[in-house]
């Protein structure tokens, strides 16, 4: 990796480094673990193993979409994956993100409880079903109203996949989709962007044999 942000997009930045797992802070446009193929290879799991090669059994704890920058935290051994892992399962962590989202939002807090389920058709997008979709809950805090957009601090009570991005986009939500979301907004809000404008901001988790809740920021980079 190179050591210069700036002279790479998908720069792997070490947030906080401990034995027995890393918390790291993943760019826009990496994956989180490998896709199928060799081209799908390069993610955050594999940069971690190069790094920590002493690293053992399963690693991944969590994961964020290929196109969400932020915190993510990778287990550097099995009782660690386990302890973490149980910890997200049991919604034992806190977790806030902040978007950019098209349009103005008028409420100042809010929650969304709208069930998901994949569009086979369509894979991987998500749509809401109220019928067999998976309950699904999201609470949201205005941040700041800017022309045309509103930025927000998203914190998932679930962890659907695309969830915050269904909450937001979707008419029975907040409708108002993700700035720059290749899925779910159409138009301008879509294409005039050069990523998606969700970024894992704030991550608690506690420290594998810990009961000690421990706090992890990232600088919001839009």
């Amino acid at each position: 990796m190179n050591g210069d942000p700036a002279s790479d997009p998908l720069e792997l930045r070490l947030v906080h480094v401990d034995q027995r797992f890393v918390v790291v802070d993943k760019p826009a446009g990496l994956l989180s673990v490998p896709g199928r193929g060799p081209d799908k290879a390069d993610c955050v799991i594999a940069r971690v193993l190069e790094l920590f090669p002493e690293a053992t059994g399963p690693m991944v704890v969590h994961r964020l979409d290929m196109d969400t920058s932020g915190l993510l935290v990778v287990a550097l051994d099995a009782g660690a994956q386990r302890d973490l892992s149980v910890q997200f399962q049991d919604r034992l962590t806190r977790k806030a993100y902040v978007a950019l989202v098209d349009g103005i939002i008028e409420r100042d807090t809010g929650y969304v409880d709208l069930p998901l389920r994949v569009d086979w058709p369509n894979r991987p997008i998500q749509i809401v079903c109220m019928d067999e979709g998976k309950p699904a809950q999201t609470e949201y805090r205005v941040l700041a109203r800017e022309t045309e957009r509103t930025r927000l601090e998203l914190i998932p009570v679930t962890g659907r996949t695309h969830q915050l991005r269904v909450h937001c986009a979707d008419p029975q939500g907040l409708g108002a989709p993700i700035l720059g979301d290749r899925l779910y907004a159409h138009g301008p809000a879509r294409d005039d962007h050069p990523r998606l404008m969700l970024h894992a901001a704030r991550l608690s988790i506690r420290p594998p044999g810990s009961k000690r809740l421990v706090d992890f920021e990232s600088e919001v980079p839009f």
